[in-house]
């Protein structure tokens, strides 16, 4: 029953996450808040334990940090990936992008596959090292997005795809249709 807790917290977790990226929002506006959820699915994560498999030390360790590089990869990623721009009224936006899903697939199929890894060599996993992987990963897209529109002068508006990767060009400030 417990197995079944996690698998629905972790998977309404990631839900409400992703949809938040999906759509428009404002970047900053949240301030701590941002941080609320990522911080609450690490927590849960260490409290959960069993992070490392006593029988299988040194394999599992060395799974654990594939896993939390692919959790910093797919927060970079994310983050990159996103178009930022300022409004007029000097608010600034973020959305993912199909890039941005993209993205989230390969780190979806890179877990996939480490945990595979695991399981045929016989490595208990816990559902710990998930939560924390993707809570570092939302808190480190949240931190890059704060960043990034710190970065944004006024009357940025993102220009095709190079605004999606980082950079943005003069022009007159607007929000994306969805």
């Amino acid at each position: 029953m417990k197995e079944l807790l996690y698998v629905l917290a972790i998977v309404a977790l990631v839900v409400v996450m992703v949809m938040r990226q999906a759509r428009p929002r404002r970047v900053g506006g949240g301030g701590r808040r941002s941080f609320a959820l990522p911080i609450v699915m690490v927590v849960l994560g260490v409290r959960e334990g069993h992070l490392v498999d006593s029988h299988h030390a040194g394999v599992s360790v060395a799974l654990l940090a594939a896993e939390l590089l692919v959790g910093v990869l797919m927060g970079v990623g994310w983050a990159i990936t996103s178009k930022v721009w300022r409004e007029p009224d000097g608010s600034v936006w973020s959305r993912g992008t199909k890039a941005t899903t993209g993205v989230w697939f390969a780190g979806f199929a890179c877990r996939m596959a480490i945990m595979g890894l695991g399981a045929l060599v016989g490595i208990h996993q816990s559902y710990g090292a998930l939560l924390i992987t993707l809570g570092v990963s939302f808190a480190l897209r949240s931190l890059l997005l704060t960043h990034r529109a710190g970065t944004l002068s006024s009357g940025t508006l993102p220009s095709g795809a190079g605004a999606s990767y980082g950079g943005a060009a003069a022009g007159r400030a607007r929000k994306d249709r969805v």
